[in-house]
């Protein structure tokens, strides 16, 4: 087994995708544990990321870990694989520099790279296929929710209220819901204030779809939502698509 520092570092984490099969937090832990079976390296610390993408380094503990490589708390840091570092080249360049002028070596354990130069060329090209895997899910992923809303099914989250979602992910219409939804169109419409909806709303014992009482915010969510309308509105942050007539109206 190749000679590490007698201080060594864990740094692990789960993926944040639903569903996902990569290893949690305590499979990655065994692993390098079985990497050290003889236990002759202390572990001082170990930082976890739960639902946290390495795609980012927007992860309070991966940020307090290069922080405190700084100080000489520890001299190695392993990780499961290379993606539970970083998944963006720049990025894993970057802290790998940080790391090596703070003394600290980073070590895989399921790949064995060592200082040659064979290494640094199939380092590269591993970063390359974590960041390649990692684009490629994501636009994989964003096709099946457009190919989802072509088809004017739910996305997730929770429904509008005034609306259920039927086990084929189609949405139905709730009309005791509805109910509400078209008291709160047909008040705006006649020119009533927000005030004057909202106290009508929580006097009659209305709730939200989460059970709360409205407020200014539900309110102005309410009347913005063109699905109300039959208009079927996805990815507004992003590249917006938009189908109209896609849904059963509950207002006109």
């Amino acid at each position: 087994m190749q000679e590490l520092c007698s201080k060594d570092n864990i740094y692990g984490k789960y993926c944040q995708y639903l569903n996902c099969r990569e290893e949690s937090i305590d499979a990655q832990i065994r692993a390098i544990n079985e990497y050290d079976p003889r236990n002759e390296h202390s572990i001082v610390k170990i930082y976890t990321a739960e639902a946290q993408s390495a795609t980012t380094d927007n992860r309070p503990q991966f940020l307090q870990m290069m922080k405190d490589s700084a100080t000489g708390l520890f001299n190695a840091v392993i990780v499961h694989k290379l993606d539970r570092f970083s998944r963006d080249r720049y990025d894993s360049a970057f802290y790998k520099r940080q790391l090596k002028k703070n003394g600290v070596k980073l070590i895989s354990v399921l790949e064995n790279l060592d200082d040659s130069p064979e290494s640094i060329i199939l380092e590269s090209v591993l970063e390359g296929m974590v960041e390649y895997y990692s684009a490629n899910l994501a636009h994989e992923v964003m096709k099946g929710m457009k190919d989802t809303a072509l088809q004017c099914r739910h996305n997730g989250g929770t429904p509008t209220l005034g609306y259920d979602v039927l086990p084929d992910k189609s949405y139905a219409v709730n009309e005791s819901e509805a109910r509400i939804t078209r008291t709160i169109f047909e008040m705006y419409a006649s020119g009533h204030s927000y005030n004057e909806i909202i106290d009508t709303m929580n006097r009659e014992g209305y709730r939200s779809k989460f059970g709360r009482s409205f407020g200014k915010n539900s309110l102005h969510d309410i009347l913005r939502n063109e699905k109300y309308t039959g208009t079927y509105i996805f990815n507004r942050t992003g590249c917006r698509f938009c189908r109209e007539r896609c849904q059963r109206p509950t207002v006109n």
